[in-house]
């Protein structure tokens, strides 16, 4: 293990993201996973990262009492497109529709992620801006119907098929568009074991 500090602490994703999970393990760090549901309402006044700052420290106010070791990550993700925040469709249709709107254009997603022991909690975010080119309605169709977009925020993974064809240039961290801005995660989280948490 790379920094040995891990094996004193217990490292709680809080998030059921398959794509969450794979980026801490191919970091390196050492985690379970524990979800504990919370309602995702926000108020209707906050834009960009204030909404997933929010959410994050939802997800984490969810555990309350945490033994001296442990260290909770959770994260929130979404799209802002044209002044509003696109999180995950509702159904086909909705993804459809979403993808749509979204072809063509930039947007930008904002994640952010809460770290909290028993004495603390920090928030950091990042966002990353990506542009679309255009797809037919038959390449959404069948986008759609074999990659199952319904649990991503904008209907689309940056790591699938989607990204393969309709991405064509990204400013910022790609793996930030995943779910996780693994840099900032990483940073944070070694400086947290060793007892120094940066900015």
């Amino acid at each position: 293990m790379l920094h040995k500090e891990f094996e004193l602490y217990d490292v709680v994703l809080a998030s059921g993201s398959p794509r969450r999970q794979e980026l801490l393990i191919s970091m390196g760090i050492p985690h379970r996973v524990e979800v504990r549901k919370i309602e995702e309402i926000y108020p209707d006044k906050l834009k960009g990262h204030e909404i997933t700052d929010y959410l994050a420290h939802k997800k984490a106010d969810a555990f309350q009492v945490l033994n001296s070791n442990q260290i909770i990550i959770t994260s929130d993700t979404i799209v802002w497109f044209e002044g509003r925040p696109v999180e995950k469709p509702r159904d086909r249709d909705h993804a459809l529709s979403m993808l749509e709107s979204l072809c063509g254009k930039m947007h930008e997603v904002f994640t952010s992620v809460c770290f909290k022991t028993n004495n603390e909690t920090k928030i950091v975010h990042d966002c990353t801006k990506v542009w679309l080119g255009g797809l037919t309605r038959q390449e959404l169709e069948y986008y759609v119907d074999h990659y199952n977009p319904l649990d991503k925020a904008g209907s689309y993974g940056i790591q699938d098929f989607f990204g393969y064809i309709a991405v064509s240039r990204i400013d910022g961290c790609y793996y930030n568009v995943m779910g996780l801005p693994t840099r900032l995660v990483y940073q944070n989280l070694v400086s947290l074991v060793k007892g120094r948490v940066k900015d």
